[in-house]
């Protein structure tokens, strides 16, 4: 059991919403993540942490694929099916998944998300209740891209993006470089380092 002010603390971390989807053998399942990241500016690579208790895990397993589907704002609705284990909703509906475009047999995805993501498993690190799959970007496909997205935090609930942090036309890099001292532009070097 995780202490009551770490977990409160923790809970405070908000995340993007994701449905992360599989299929193998002709049976497809999908869960809601907020534990889906990017992890490599270098490459395409991202991290999911899947418990092995989800119907979708032995086929994420099995396959050596999944699909994210990041969620807009006002796919609450899809967000909250996902996640409940289907079984308990009884896999009522069968609408909100279709299959990856041109391929069929490839990981199901939720209609109309921001973006679709078809992601190849390269490795995997078990945890204490959790089992973290890491995996290449092998297709994107762009939706509403200029959709906010859907976010969510335990302590905070569902919520949707959309005030910017910080004043249009404001460079808060070019204050702290000023206070550094640093005047002009930055030369190639300098910004490559």
């Amino acid at each position: 059991m995780i202490d009551r002010e770490i977990k409160r603390s923790l809970g405070q971390m908000i995340k993007g919403i994701e449905v992360v989807g599989a299929t193998h053998d002709g049976v497809s399942r999908a869960y809601t993540s907020h534990w889906v990241s990017q992890v490599s500016f270098e490459e395409p690579i991202v991290m999911a942490s899947v418990s092995p208790k989800h119907d979708t895990y032995p086929l994420i397993v099995a396959s050596g694929e999944f699909s994210v589907s990041i969620l807009a704002g006002d796919q609450i609705v899809e967000g909250q099916y996902f996640s409940y284990p289907g079984h308990k909703l009884r896999y009522v509906a069968d609408e909100m998944l279709a299959p990856w475009p041109d391929d069929p047999a490839g990981p199901p995805v939720v209609p109309d998300a921001v973006a679709w993501l078809r992601c190849a498993t390269f490795q995997r690190m078990p945890m204490a209740d959790h089992e973290l799959f890491f995996a290449r970007v092998v297709a994107v496909v762009p939706g509403r891209l200029r959709e906010p997205p859907l976010l969510y935090s335990s302590r905070l609930g569902w919520r949707v993006t959309g005030e910017r942090a910080r004043e249009p036309g404001v460079s808060v890099r070019d204050q702290l470089l000023a206070r550094a001292g640093v005047t002009g532009v930055l030369d190639e070097e300098e910004r490559r380092g």
